[in-house]
């Protein structure tokens, strides 16, 4: 009786998330991605500069479209990128399992959490400008509004901590009110990420509102920060050196800078690591005079 031949499994190949498609890296080099015990999982795309100024062609042309839609119907969209997160939460607390080490506990409670702060944050879509904004008295017959828009295309450096909750909580608040975001992603928590990005890239989210770098700061960072189409830069925990250098190449184009610190993925769930004050730094206050009527 002949036996079966042997099955060799079908290993996944992770790359790029550009403009809502997955590229290979435009150099074709790779970074081997090991789990909580060292053993090999993957290799996946390593980031060039020209894979970043894809994604910021993919986010700027996406930006204006996604700022331009209603705020309600961002935060319906929002919604439903919690909705397909929550259909592959058995997917995601495996991988935080086998990865990085946590336990099923542990593992429920980062997935929980990545889906509540996406609902977080779709719930504050159509809100910001309601807060935050004003009907400002003035000295002469007119009305005069402020109001809250969108800063462009931003970059951000997702932590190296909670792969999934740490990653959601910086790209949340960025695209809530009508940015565009490119975040850079570390190697270690680079299969978790694009798995992420085969949720939103099967979701109601536009593409190129996000794009997924899997990078190493080295082959980027300088870079990114210098781009001159770029309007601001978000960093999670950086040194104080990489922090400078940071500030120093935005301040050509008078870039927005923001930087936090990294957190424990138990910190990450707390509280304090949502707010509608991490969406503001990303925002341009605008003011309209209208004169009264007699």
């Amino acid at each position: 009786m002949a036996t079966a031949p042997t099955r060799v499994p079908v290993k996944k190949t992770y790359k790029l998330y550009i403009g809502g498609a997955f590229p290979r890296s435009e150099g074709g080099h790779y970074l081997v991605v090991k789990d909580h015990k060292g053993a090999f999982v993957a290799n996946v795309c390593r980031a060039t500069r020209k894979d970043f100024r894809g994604a910021m062609v993919a986010a700027r042309k996406a930006q204006a479209p996604w700022a331009a839609r209603s705020a309600f119907n961002r935060g319906q969209i929002l919604y439903r990128m919690a909705e397909m997160l929550e259909g592959r939460a058995a997917v995601f607390e495996r991988l935080l399992a086998e990865l990085h080490g946590y336990s099923a506990s542990e593992a429920q409670a980062e997935v929980g959490a990545a889906v509540d702060r996406l609902v977080y944050y779709a719930g504050w879509c159509d809100k910001v400008t309601q807060v935050f904004g004003n009907t400002n008295p003035v000295a002469s017959q007119h009305f005069n509004f402020s109001f809250i828009e969108p800063t462009g295309v931003v970059a951000a450096v997702a932590p190296k901590t909670a792969p999934l909750l740490g990653l959601v909580s910086v790209m949340a608040p960025l695209i809530s009110i009508g940015n565009a975001a490119i975040v850079m992603v570390t190697p270690d928590n680079a299969v978790v990420a694009i798995e992420l990005a085969e949720a939103l890239a099967t979701s109601d989210l536009p593409g190129g509102v996000v794009n997924l770098l899997t990078a190493l700061w080295e082959d980027v960072g300088s870079y990114v920060s210098g781009h001159m189409d770029l309007d601001a830069f978000f960093g999670v925990g950086l040194s104080s050196e990489e922090q400078k250098a940071i500030q120093v190449s935005a301040a050509e184009s008078v870039k927005r800078t923001k930087f936090v610190d990294d957190a424990s993925p138990a910190e990450w769930r707390q509280e304090s690591r949502q707010s509608p004050y991490w969406i503001l730094p990303f925002t341009e206050t605008k003011t309209a005079w209208h004169p009264m009527g007699s």
